[in-house]
């Protein structure tokens, strides 16, 4: 059987439990089909609940704000210190969301550029992080079908440097307990009700500035919540 702790592990590896072809569950379910590398066959196994149960806390809703930058209108800024994604509205204004970014050795910074856009994205794990999972013990699929139970959520929006596909993405995420925490291969990930929000809003060509941790220079940006916003809603 597999163990409490390598489940516990999979769960904590952001994308690690993989479902079967065909399964319909969801982040909260009591049970997941997980691949036994041992019995090499599939298994039903009890999730850690006390994980999933993990509320999004409060200061990751939703919400427009002031800010200042010199940035167009358009981008995308992200702080992965404090785990918030900024787009921006208009002069002074921008819309801020939650986010779960890269655990510790998969964080970055820098420029991109979105030069694709997906609704329920097929997921391609890199053949560098099936390794990476295998040597864990943890199979993931060469590609799985979007859908509730695929890694990448509703929506996914493609960062590019250049005509260079970083591998990185903002997506939507079917673990919503994980945003607000370092979790994730490097990718940003949203709520699905948030990226599915963004993705209307956002064009093709939009940049991307990422503020990785431990950023000194905040390249000219700096947010005052918007008060209003707290009665003429977060649209």
């Amino acid at each position: 059987m597999v163990s409490r702790r390598d489940t516990l592990k999979a769960l904590l590896g952001g994308s690690a439990i993989v479902a079967s072809p065909g399964l319909v569950t969801s982040a909260f379910a009591e049970t997941r089909r997980v691949y036994n590398v041992g019995n090499q066959r599939w298994e039903e196994v009890k999730v850690n609940r006390d994980i999933t149960k993990r509320p999004v806390p409060k200061k990751y809703s939703r919400r427009n704000v002031n800010i200042k930058t010199s940035q167009p209108v358009g981008t995308i800024i992200i702080n992965t210190d404090k785990k918030f994604l900024y787009h921006i509205t208009g002069k002074n204004k921008a819309t801020r969301y939650g986010v779960g970014v890269g655990r510790e050795g998969f964080a970055w910074n820098g420029d991109a550029t979105i030069k694709r856009k997906a609704k329920w994205p097929t997921w391609t794990p890199p053949a560098e992080m099936r390794e990476r999972e295998k040597a864990k013990g943890i199979i993931l699929p060469i590609t799985q079908k979007g859908g509730i139970d695929n890694p990448l959520g509703a929506r996914a929006l493609y960062l590019y440097q250049g005509n260079r596909d970083t591998l990185y993405r903002i997506h939507g995420t079917n673990q919503p307990w994980s945003i607000g925490l370092n979790l994730s291969s490097g990718c940003i990930r949203m709520l699905n009700s948030d990226v599915e929000h963004l993705y209307e809003k956002v064009k093709l060509g939009s940049k991307v500035v990422v503020m990785g941790p431990g950023q000194k220079s905040t390249r000219g940006f700096s947010e005052n919540l918007n008060p209003l916003a707290m009665f003429f809603g977060n649209n």
